[in-house]
């Protein structure tokens, strides 16, 4: 269920060559006037716009920070050609605000005007209506704007995005309230419902879970048998970027298949389990450790314990399964 859209007026100021501020009332025609004398800029972190600002005459309320049903459904079974669990996870850690709008209006920023605009692309100033906010300040404005670079159609021309709705993981600029800027250019998901189960879904785990610290590469790696044959334990400490331990651990015993686990403390914990599909713990190990284990992190010279310390860690790797970070 959608929340309720507030029809408001939106006075859009736009400073023109000779610094002559003008004020036109929200319409296409006029819209894009005004858009066509403003100066615009990249900045280093993402797009910005720069010389035009949007004030808005109501705010949503703070309600529309509505928490969705079945945030613990499996993401697995909403399948669709949406972003990827880690691309989402990215873009939500970035974010300072997860947003649901429909955009309201369009105006195209001229090339000379978009340094950094990719061949094959157009770069969009987007007057958007609030329509439900899933991460950030309990009340946002209910008109936003912000800029887009988006794919030219088959003609060459701009897409026309108005009436589309779209979730948004971006930051305020600050001085400029309604304004923001997207984290990445991948920023600007087509709000389907899977789109917006997967965000509810990674902006809970985002809230709720301890926070993991990123991991840099295999800092160690030991390996030893047990008293019986085929018995054996392997364990691995990770390098973390922030000095935080975490270690892998892999038991096999005789007639049982290999099992594995990570331990998120300075503790190593014989029964700590792996992590499941899709949760952040998941995304840290797929999405970062090496490939295979370093030469540089083994404790032991022998080629028998090397070797079922790799073997161990390719078990791990498979267990875990591909990271799709998606592109941008």
């Amino acid at each position: 269920m959608h929340a309720q859209q507030v029809p408001i007026r939106t006075l859009v100021h736009c400073l023109d060559a000779k610094g002559v501020r003008m004020t036109h009332r929200r319409s296409p025609r006029p819209l894009a006037r005004c858009f066509g004398r403003c100066a615009w800029f990249v900045g280093t972190a993402g797009m910005v716009l720069a010389g035009c600002s949007a004030t808005s005459l109501a705010q949503s309320p703070a309600a529309a920070s509505e928490r969705g049903a079945g945030d613990n459904a499996a993401m697995g079974s909403l399948a669709d050609t949406g972003p990827s669990y880690p691309e989402l996870l990215q873009l939500a850690e970035a974010a300072e605000i997860a947003v649901i709008v429909e955009i309201a209006d369009q105006a195209v920023v001229k090339a000379e005007r978009a340094p950094g605009l990719e061949a094959g692309k157009t770069r969009l100033y987007l007057e958007a209506e609030t329509e439900t906010l899933l991460s950030g300040p309990g009340v946002i404005g209910q008109s936003l704007t912000f800029l887009a670079d988006r794919d030219l159609d088959a003609r060459g021309r701009a897409p026309d995005l108005k009436k589309q709705r779209y979730v948004l993981f971006a930051r305020t600029v600050p001085g400029r309230p309604g304004e923001l800027q997207l984290v990445r250019p991948t920023a600007m998901q087509p709000a389907s419902p899977a789109t917006v189960e997967r965000a509810r879904v990674v902006l809970r785990q985002l809230a709720e879970a301890p926070a993991l610290p990123e991991i840099t590469g295999v800092r160690e790696a030991i390996s030893i048998t047990g008293n019986l044959a085929g018995e054996s334990e392997t364990q691995m400490f990770l390098a973390t970027q922030d000095g935080a331990p975490v270690s892998l651990n892999v038991i096999r015993r005789p007639g049982m298949e290999p099992e594995w686990g990570v331990s998120w403390s300075e503790i190593v914990d014989q029964s700590a389990a792996a992590p499941q599909p899709e949760t952040i713990g998941w995304f840290r190990l797929a999405c970062s450790l090496p490939d295979e284990l370093p030469d540089e992190a083994f404790l032991q010279d022998d080629g028998t314990s090397r070797a079922r310390a790799r073997e161990d860690y390719a078990f791990i790797l498979k267990d875990l399964g591909p990271c799709d970070r998606g592109v941008g």
